[in-house]
């Protein structure tokens, strides 16, 4: 699928979806910079990718800021030469109702689910219009057709998909694929979390036509496709992967 070699970012990659999107990629020859404010989350995400013998590189970076946006794509650069791939993955949940949602609530999702990937797509499409190739993936969410409790998470996750199409627009023409993905209910870590998590599960269940919950790799096959190069007249697109579920 002609990824062989290929350099590739994958925020928030230390636990979830990230990893084993950071994984799958490894295993598919791509060398792969894990990027996740928890130095122990992405360190070891790290070591089990070099344990199953692909290559992997940890860079702690705070991509809700310029700062540390450019600081990742500058050493991922510094590092391996050039940017191929990059999946803007990191992303965060404030759950409340309006009324009780707080400033911080509200600004503290934004910054990182959607600033998040704006600045790592202002400084990595640079190097990809330089070489004239990049596959930019940005992670939506079926939320962005609205979830009670969710404005901030649901905001966010509708404005990947408007960022995504206008950055299809605009780097085209440099031969840049920019694409959206947009889970349904995926079993990570941070799921069983929530509040009445087995009531959520449940009632979710009901209205999936397929009688399951997503699995972190069914996200990372769907992601894997659409950075190779069997996707190459792909872009701009929103792939909703939620089992049926509306």
């Amino acid at each position: 699928m002609g990824t062989e070699g290929k350099i590739a970012i994958v925020t928030g990659s230390g636990s979830g979806i990230g990893r084993a999107v950071a994984q799958k990629l490894a295993a598919e020859g791509i060398k792969v910079v894990v990027n996740d404010v928890v130095k122990e989350h992405g360190e070891k995400t790290v070591a089990d990718i070099r344990s199953s013998g692909g290559e992997a590189t940890y860079i702690g970076a705070d991509i809700s800021t310029w700062d540390g946006a450019r600081t990742l794509i500058d050493k991922t650069v510094e590092t391996y030469g050039t940017l191929d791939i990059l999946v803007n993955n990191a992303g965060i949940t404030r759950d409340k109702l309006i009324k009780d949602m707080e400033e911080k609530d509200w600004d503290m999702v934004l910054n990182i689910n959607l600033k998040g990937a704006f600045n790592c797509s202002k400084f990595a499409t640079p190097v990809m219009v330089e070489k004239k190739y990049g596959k930019i993936v940005n992670l939506s969410s079926r939320a962005h057709l609205g979830n009670p409790g969710q404005a901030n998470y649901s905001s966010s996750k509708a404005g990947i998909i408007g960022l995504t199409k206008s950055m299809a627009l605009e780097f085209g023409r440099f031969n840049i694929n920019v694409n959206a993905v947009a889970p349904g209910m995926v079993a990570t870590e941070g799921l069983k979390t929530i509040p009445k998590y087995d009531l959520v599960l449940e009632r979710a269940l009901k209205i999936t036509p397929l009688k399951r919950i997503g699995q972190p790799e069914d996200i990372a096959n769907l992601i894997y496709f659409l950075v190779s190069d069997d996707s190459s007249y792909i872009t701009g697109e929103v792939v909703h992967i939620t089992g049926g579920r509306y």
